[in-house]
């Protein structure tokens, strides 16, 4: 059973940064495309970022492209969301799953922008 752990959420200051974990042990994670999603309240889970499992190919949402950039380590079995120049639409909380999503998922990290 694919166990997948976020951490690296926060309370931060509009414009400010933060930057996101996933682990993903026990499994071949370098097999997979991973994403990252969140979902704000009263809405639906959205994707924000993917990468390929070599990590040479990467996709972003609209909203953040520009702004957030997605990495992985095969080698620690974890992937990164460098998320900068936050916004209050950023406000949500951040789950990671492979693209497409096919494990349960984790509990995810809240992140909160706002002054």
């Amino acid at each position: 059973q694919v166990q997948l752990v976020e951490s690296g959420g926060g309370l931060v200051q509009p414009g400010g940064p933060l930057r996101l974990s996933c682990a993903a042990p026990g499994f071949t994670f370098s097999n997979y495309a991973m994403s990252w999603y969140r979902q704000a309240p009263g809405k639906e889970r959205e994707l924000v970022a993917s990468i390929s499992s070599g990590g040479s190919r990467l996709n972003y949402a609209d909203s953040v492209r520009g702004r957030f950039t997605i990495s992985r380590d095969n080698m620690k079995y974890t992937v990164y969301l460098q998320m900068n120049s936050l916004k209050p639409a950023d406000t949500a909380v951040y789950y990671c799953n492979s693209s497409p999503s096919r494990w349960p998922w984790g509990q995810g990290t809240q992140v909160t922008v706002s002054s």
